[in-house]
């Protein structure tokens, strides 16, 4: 039985795979941290899930309990999540990373502690979205030469970085695929005389508002045809079960730096 900690395990998406944890085979939640200072440090994590009390008590210090558990998810801001990994990785604790918004010397910060443990970093574990960044791949490599690649991405009003990571990411899938560098040719909004289009830029349209928990869609237009690829998630549901399946498979894995594409063999 693997013994998974969820840190924000008060949070929605926390609650969430609390919630996940608890109806997974092969997985038991053993530990569940929240912010220091928090209301709730103390609360019965399962209860606060919906799913019956535990006896996981929510607290405020990951070392505290870092003997306790396996593995850790965790959902929650870049300064969190790399104190976190800090403390993983120097005690040998694998970690999976859904976590967005990473600055670029945070992100190679974070990518550092694979060389000490196994780690899970994705941008979305949903199985569908995975699957559909290999579609992404395929139409690109296909199609990419000869269309203009718009990526539109919606999500609640309470997201705060923007694009999404699952936006910035399937957009680094296509331009990969065609043989550009996204940071040269993104364009991340558009407003008052801007010109014809140039064929090489992959723009980015954002939309926030209500409760939509996250809908992306790549659009490759040609003249005569469109061809868009889309996924709508209706329920956070769809990224606590994949991240709690990664969460399982990654504690059979070695040191190294892992993605939701290598939990579900698509590489």
């Amino acid at each position: 039985m693997v013994k998974v900690a969820v840190n924000g395990a008060a949070g929605r998406m926390g609650r969430m795979l609390v919630e996940a944890i608890h109806a997974a085979e092969g997985a038991t939640l053993a530990a569940a941290i929240e912010r220091p200072g928090s209301s709730l440090l103390g609360a019965d994590a399962g209860e606060l899930a919906g799913v019956g009390k535990n006896g996981v008590l929510l607290v405020g210090d990951l070392a505290s309990v870092v003997a306790d558990f396996d593995v850790l998810i965790d959902f929650s801001v870049p300064a969190a999540t790399l104190a976190n990994a800090a403390v993983c990785s120097q005690a040998g604790k694998a970690l999976v990373v859904g976590t967005t918004g990473f600055t670029e010397s945070e992100k190679s910060e974070l990518l550092s502690y694979a060389e000490a443990g196994a780690l899970c970093v994705s941008a979305n574990y949903s199985t569908g979205v995975n699957v559909s960044l290999k579609l992404l791949e395929l139409a690109a490599k296909t199609m990419g030469g000869d269309v203009d690649i718009e990526i539109v991405e919606a999500h609640h009003r309470h997201k705060v970085d923007s694009p999404s990571g699952t936006a910035l990411a399937m957009g680094e899938v296509v331009a990969k695929a065609v043989n550009r560098d996204l940071k040269q040719v993104a364009v991340y909004g558009r407003e008052g005389i801007v010109g014809a289009r140039e064929r090489e830029t992959i723009g980015f349209a954002t939309v926030r508002g209500g409760d939509v928990v996250g809908d992306h869609t790549v659009m490759f237009m040609a003249d005569g045809e469109r061809l868009e690829i889309t996924h709508k998630a209706s329920s956070r549901m769809s990224f606590a079960r994949g991240a709690v399946r990664a969460a399982i498979w990654l504690t059979a894995q070695g040191p190294g730096l892992y993605d939701m594409q290598d939990v579900l063999g698509l590489k």
